[in-house]
Order: C-alpha cells, then structure tokens, then sequence
C-alpha cells in the first residue's frame, strides 16, 4: 500500500472514527501439478482491476492547507484536517513549493497555512506553477444532478445500516477517498483527481447508479 495511502487512512480514523475495512486477500488455489488443460481460465490480474490513478492533461487547482512536519515534505492536504495544534492531515507531495513566499504559522516543527494553489498533477505529485495565494474565499463545489432528489441512485433509503457502511467503506478504500458519505443513493467519494475514469471504474465495479466520484482538484478552465 502506498505510504499516502496509509497516512491517510490513519488520519481518517483519527478525525472521524471511521471503521475503513481492509481488502480481503483472495483464497489460495490448489497447487498446481503442471497437468493443467490448455483452455485452463487464466488467473485473474490484480493490476487489472485496480482504480485508476489519472492524470491531468492541464492546469488544475484547489483551495487546501498545505503542511509540512519537520524534515518531511510539504503535502497538499485535499481531504480533512484534524484541529489539533499544530494540526495533522495529509495528502500528495506539492513540489516548487517555497514557505518564504507565504505566510505561514508554525510550532512544534510543524509549519502550514491554507492557500489558493494551481500547477499540474501526474497522478502521485501536484507540481506548483503559479504563485500560491491567501484565498479570498472556498469556491462552491459544481451543481451536481446527482443531488436531485428526482436521479436518486441505487441504494435504496431502508437499506439496513451495516450494510450501508460496508459498501461506503468498500468504495472509500477501493477508491483511495479522502471524504465520503451516503446521500440521495449515491456513495459519495472525494478523489484527489479525476477525469472520468475513475467514476467510469466505479459504474464498471459496484454499478451504475452506486457511487458519486468527485475531484477534490479542479481543472482550470
């Protein structure tokens, strides 16, 4: 598992006292004794069935804490921050990033502000190409269709409670979420970036209708 991965998946517990179930290791065949027959079914490829990890083909942009502890590297924090001081979050590596062209508060050996950022994302790292700002305000996330109590999605409001949480819990580990709900039918989950493919992977797995993919980094228009 990635170590991205792993930091925030202990934060997440940490802010929310969310339960994330792990995913279940697939049972061991019969050992083989070399005698299979040619038209055998191949064994199934992980890797093929792994998300997506996109790329963003431009610009992209965001409003989010950005934080650096102690010698580590500064990351940009797309999901929850936990108030604590100093405080704790985690999230992508930024790089360019220059704590002596903001201003920033510090303690502990931790150092961090919230900031206006854009540059470029490659699937592991945002790469700043504009001058971090104070932001004015957070920008309202897009109109979703999704919201609308007339497109409500597929699981249904009796459905029992467990069963509820273990496919949001399924999707936000599967998906590497950094927030996610239940609302309107819909699994809702916040990616660091996605261009459709994720949600396109999302339908393909667990159904059209299920799960709500959203992008925590935006693209520039």
């Amino acid at each position: 598992m990635n170590p991205r991965r792993a930091q925030r998946r202990l934060l997440g517990a940490e802010l929310a006292g969310i339960l994330l179930l792990s995913a279940c290791a697939g049972l061991a065949g019969p050992a083989s004794d070399g005698n299979e027959p040619d038209d055998a079914p191949a064994a199934a490829d992980p890797a093929a069935t792994a998300p997506p990890t996109p790329s963003a083909s431009g610009q992209v942009s965001a409003v989010a804490t950005v934080l650096q502890e102690g010698d580590g590297p500064p990351v940009l924090c797309l999901g929850g921050v936990a108030e604590s001081f100093p405080p704790q979050c985690g999230g992508p590596e930024i790089a360019g990033w220059d704590w002596d062209a903001v201003e920033a508060d510090s303690a502990q050996g931790t150092t961090w502000g919230e900031y206006a950022v854009e540059g470029t994302w490659d699937g592991e790292t945002f790469h700043l190409t504009k001058a971090a700002a104070a932001p004015t305000e957070r920008p309202a996330p897009p109109e979703d269709p999704r919201l609308d109590p007339d497109n409500a999605g597929s699981v249904a409001p009796d459905t029992p409670e467990p069963e509820a949480q273990a496919l949001q819990n399924d999707v936000f580990d599967d998906l590497d979420g950094l927030t996610g709900w239940i609302e309107n039918g819909y699994v809702w989950v916040t990616v660091v970036y996605d261009d459709g493919s994720i949600q396109r992977y999302a339908d393909d797995t667990y159904g059209a209708d299920t799960v709500a993919v959203q992008s925590a980094l935006r693209d520039v228009e």
